[in-house]
């Protein structure tokens, strides 16, 4: 049952090790979500100054340029995120399943070592008693 023991610490140390992993991937994913969100709220202030000051349009060709190339990357490091993400998610689903066959596994194993057990108990016992009944 050692065998066992250890199949099953070390996968639910795999499994531990995908869950932190996921975590600062979804991490990661939220950050450049947030980021993206605050370019929005940039170019809405972008464009209140714009409309205030008629000189900021002549500047505002040049922002939106830099702007639309910063929105690019940040949705360019989302999707890259969510990729990540999913797969991550999909390895963290096979080690939940081979931690899941492994518990089965030393189940089995417990299981066939009562059955075991009782099978010599019940021999003995019976072995005893055709030893009184011989006696009598």
């Amino acid at each position: 049952m050692k065998w066992a023991n250890s199949l099953i610490r070390l996968s639910n140390h795999q499994v531990e090790t995908l869950q932190k992993r996921l975590a600062v991937l979804v991490e990661a994913r939220t950050a450049a979500e947030m980021k993206l969100l605050m370019l929005e709220a940039e170019a809405e202030a972008e464009d209140a100054y714009a409309a205030r000051d008629p000189e900021a349009g002549f500047y505002r060709i040049a922002f939106l340029r830099g702007w639309r190339a910063r929105r690019d990357k940040a949705l360019a490091d989302i999707e890259a995120a969510k990729a990540e993400e999913d797969g991550a998610r999909e390895a963290l689903a096979v080690a939940f399943e081979e931690l899941k066959k492994f518990e089965q596994v030393a189940e089995m194993a417990r299981l066939e070592q009562l059955r075991e057990a009782a099978r010599r108990e019940t021999a003995d016992l019976d072995e005893l008693g055709l030893r009184q009944a011989q006696a009598r």
